[in-house]
């Protein structure tokens, strides 16, 4: 399982339940990693989504405790639960992709994180774990920074030294 995500200079991911950038080569990486495959999140993040409908072209499984059955996506109760469908995929299939809560509790599980750092502060009231702090994860990629409607931004892989198993 992977994590994908953006974070501004204090690993801040996003603000009133939405991202803090609207980045064109930020937004075609992500599409680019997680077309065809699973998506995972928890229900804010579903929520936060145009109509609060699932992403196309892909497979949405979503956290959502107290949630209805729906025909566009798969919900889950729990944790267990989560676990038990995303079995269902091949790892490398599945990325995580938010929120705040489901990046914390997921993180020990993914075998690699796909952060866009993006060189600037987005006023952030939610954050991810800072990685280069972590000694569990190593910066494995870094792309040369691009400047990008107006922001610098640049792509990295981190990769998990101690991957829980699920």
């Amino acid at each position: 399982m992977k994590a994908i995500l953006h974070a501004d200079r204090n690993w801040g991911i996003g603000k009133n339940n939405g991202l803090m950038f609207r980045i064109p080569a930020d937004m075609r990486f992500f599409k680019e990693n997680t077309v065809g495959n699973v998506v995972v999140m928890g229900s804010n993040t579903l929520k936060s989504f145009p109509g609060g409908k699932p992403l196309k072209e892909r497979i949405n499984i979503v956290l959502y405790p107290d949630g209805e059955e729906r025909e566009d996506c798969k919900i889950v109760r729990s944790v267990e639960e989560l676990f038990t469908e995303i079995k269902k995929y091949p790892s490398d299939k599945v990325f995580v992709i938010g929120g705040q809560m489901m990046y914390k509790t997921l993180l020990p599980y993914c075998d690699e994180v796909l952060v866009t750092k993006v060189d600037a502060e987005g006023d952030a009231d939610a954050f991810f774990e800072n990685l280069d702090k972590n000694e569990n994860f190593k910066l494995t990629y870094e792309s040369q920074c691009e400047e990008t409607n107006g922001f610098m931004i640049k792509f990295t892989t981190y990769k998990n030294l101690k991957v829980l198993k699920y």
